[in-house]
């Protein structure tokens, strides 16, 4: 009941908007190639078989439509990744995703936020919102400028913290130090009974979000928590089809370094860039963790009818 309600609430709160409910395929030729999301695959055909992936995200279909002129639409799915299983993550999870064309990453985060006041319960907010920088927020919980520190500065931080073990997870990755202090330092102290906007990552995490115009360490990308728990993450979407085959080219490369499976590039998405994508702003909601927050739940295990650890 829990959940049908607020799939009701989230759906009339969109045509309400006149945002377009639309659905893209879950088996998809491509997948996302950034080296932390993993992918299942499926071979179709024996007698020519070909790769398939359930998809870790809506995305690149649902900027397909947009590039073929849509307008503004949202999409309430199934995703999948692989190896994630615990208490915030079930292999199979239900996401809200959508795109507004024309949208700045504010008016993006105040679409959010009114989502999430029809949807969170009253006494789980009880604090205004607040909105941080990721440079703020990171030097004022860690104790460093994630912009400017070295990986020698990260690896004496994180054992003054008493996280030794990230000296050997991360080693001399730049994008896992700055993972592995956020989520274990930063998010574990964001402010509680509030909804938390942390906005403008490095550059170096801009996935498919486009560059600050005017400071390009920046990307355009935020996300959202509520008492530390990450419900979504959205972007300034990049339009550029040369930088965004750069970024995938070379995510490529990482998977390769990795020893981890490389999948072809979506030319079709690509396509779609050039053909032009609209200026536009998208969020991606764990709805799952949503009905966690609504009622106060401490393993995704407690709102999902089936979970795999009880399949």
């Amino acid at each position: 009941m829990a959940r049908a309600r607020l799939l009701r609430t989230v759906r009339q709160f969109f045509q309400r908007r006149k945002v377009l409910e639309v659905e893209t395929p879950s088996l998809y030729p491509y997948t996302n190639p950034e080296p932390v999301i993993d992918s299942f695959e499926c071979i179709t055909d024996n007698i020519n078989p070909r790769t398939y992936y359930l998809q870790t995200s809506p995305e690149f279909a649902m900027k397909r439509l947009l590039a073929n002129g849509s307008g503004a639409i949202f999409q309430i799915c199934k995703a999948y990744r692989k190896s994630e299983s615990g208490r915030w993550h079930n292999p199979e999870f239900t996401m809200l995703e959508w795109y507004q064309p024309g949208y700045t990453l504010q008016q993006l985060m105040e679409e959010i936020e009114s989502l999430l006041i029809k949807v969170i319960p009253a006494d789980r907010i009880q604090k205004n919102t607040e909105y941080l920088t990721y440079q703020s927020v990171f030097t004022d919980k860690v104790g460093i400028d994630p912009m400017q520190a070295s990986i020698s500065e990260f690896k004496d931080i994180a054992v003054q913290l008493g996280f030794p073990e990230a000296v050997s997870i991360c080693q001399h990755q730049r994008n896992a130090w700055l993972d592995f202090l956020f989520s274990h330092q930063v998010q574990a102290n964001l402010p509680r009974n509030c909804i938390v906007f942390v906005y403008h990552y490095p550059a170096c995490q801009a996935a498919l979000a486009r560059l600050h115009p005017e400071h390009p360490q920046l990307a355009e990308r935020v996300e959202v928590f509520i008492d530390g728990v990450e419900l979504g993450n959205g972007y300034r979407e990049l339009t550029d089809v040369v930088q965004q085959r750069q970024r995938f080219e070379s995510q490529q490369q990482e998977r390769r370094q990795l020893d981890m499976p490389v999948p072809e590039l979506d030319e079709m998405f690509l396509g779609a860039l050039q053909a032009g994508l609209p200026d536009c702003s998208g969020m991606a909601i764990g709805l799952d963790r949503v009905l966690m927050s609504m009622y106060n739940r401490e393993h995704i295990d407690h709102v999902l009818a089936f979970p795999l650890s009880r399949q």
